[in-house]
Parts: C-alpha cells; structure tokens; sequence
C-alpha cells in the first residue's frame, strides 16, 4: 500500500512529503511513547501517534521508519516540520483518532509488527 492510499483511507493531510507518496507501506505502528517506538519498531513502517515535537521525528529517523502521521487532529510546530523536511520524512495529520486510524488501515490490509514478523 503507498503513503497516497493512506492518506485517501485516513482524509489525511500531507505537512510534508508530497514527493514521497508513492513510497510503499507494509507496516503500521500507533505509539505515543517515544520508548515504546523505539522498542517496536520496525524500520520501513508507518508510524501514528500523537506526539508532535521534533523528537518524534528524531526518533523515526533512528528507528528508520518511512513516515509518520498525526492522528486526533494533531499539528506540528514549525521546529517539528523543519526537523521532518531536513531528514526527508513524510509526515501527515489526520482528524481520526488513533484506534480508529489503526483499525480502518487493519480493514484496508495494513498489518502490525505480529503479524508482519510471522511472515
């Protein structure tokens, strides 16, 4: 699934990253806590969270994920959209909340990290 499809299945909007929506997406992860994404995560996936200060993008960049999207209707400073334009991460915002943003991905064929580590 690419970050286009994504952003149609969550009425997002993109911050940053129009030229990278035709990035592929084969995994989701929803995280607040910067620990937990770092623990979990598995590089190459969509992150959804409602965090919005520049370390969430510090930490998908560490974590090496493909993008991140706000959910709850979310917006970033300006500090954390430079931070994402500097280390070429997508980054979206979504009025969804995040369980309903996870599940309308699940019903779309988007998994999580148990099941993408099963294959």
């Amino acid at each position: 699934m690419t970050l286009e499809d994504i952003k149609k299945i969550l009425e997002a909007e993109v911050i940053v990253g129009d030229e990278h929506l035709d990035k592929e997406i084969k995994i989701v992860a929803g995280a607040d806590l910067l620990s937990d994404v770092l623990a979990a995560a598995v590089p190459g996936a969509l992150l959804l969270t409602g965090q919005t200060n520049p370390q969430i993008v510090r930490t998908a960049e560490m974590a090496d994920l493909a993008a991140i999207c706000l959910v709850r209707g979310k917006k970033p400073d300006r500090e954390t959209i430079d931070v994402a334009e500097s280390k070429k991460i997508p980054l979206l915002t979504t009025s969804v909340p995040m369980f309903e943003s996870c599940g309308r991905l699940w019903v779309a064929g988007l998994r999580g990290r148990s099941d993408y580590s099963k294959k």
